[in-house]
């Protein structure tokens, strides 16, 4: 009967730990899953800025790229070409995160461009050569979102924190008081 007992403390234990997995793995986005590689440079730039747009012409992108954000206007890549440039508005506001959209073959995928304080850096574009993603991107786990300081959430944290606690003490609580009552 003990070992009846402890196995279900045992058990509410894992499931406690396996229902809070969830909502961390829930958090992940496909937003930028494309046949072809894409990048700002640089990924941080002042308000009235130069950002540099990179295609990866090899992985997939044929026709014309198109790339959008709230903070540039729009930037057409003509198909032979991996590079174009965008002038970053000068009321961008330091310290936002804007999201840049790049479109080709009716594939879009979209990365981040941060905008800090002081005087515009204007940096000498620097190749790429980015790791081609797969033709078939429904294949495969989207790894490296884990880890990560952006999506630390106190809440998640702490109620996993306190499953796990109590399940832990009610696993003590059983085998000690079989021991107790069978003494």
């Amino acid at each position: 009967m003990r070992a009846i007992r402890v196995a279900s403390a045992a058990l509410l234990g894992i499931s406690a730990l396996a229902l809070s997995a969830p909502a961390a793995v829930a958090r992940g986005d496909d937003h930028n899953i494309t046949p072809f590689a894409f990048s700002v440079l640089p990924s941080t730039v002042a308000a009235g800025g130069k950002v540099t747009l990179h295609v990866n012409r090899d992985g997939g992108c044929k026709g014309p790229a198109t790339v959008r954000s709230a903070v540039f206007d729009t930037v057409t890549i003509r198909p032979g070409h991996s590079w174009g440039t965008a002038m970053v508005d000068r009321d961008a506001k330091p310290g936002a995160v804007y999201r840049v959209r790049f479109t080709c073959d009716g594939a879009s995928g979209s990365t981040d461009l941060t905008i800090v304080g002081g005087r515009p850096h204007h940096p000498t574009p620097v190749p790429v050569n980015p790791t081609p993603v797969p033709i078939n991107p429904n294949r495969g786990v989207k790894a490296g979102v884990g880890g990560s300081i952006a999506g630390f959430d106190l809440k998640e944290l702490g109620m996993g924190v306190a499953l796990i606690a109590g399940s832990i003490g009610a696993a003590y609580h059983f085998s000690r008081r079989r021991s107790e009552d069978g003494a």
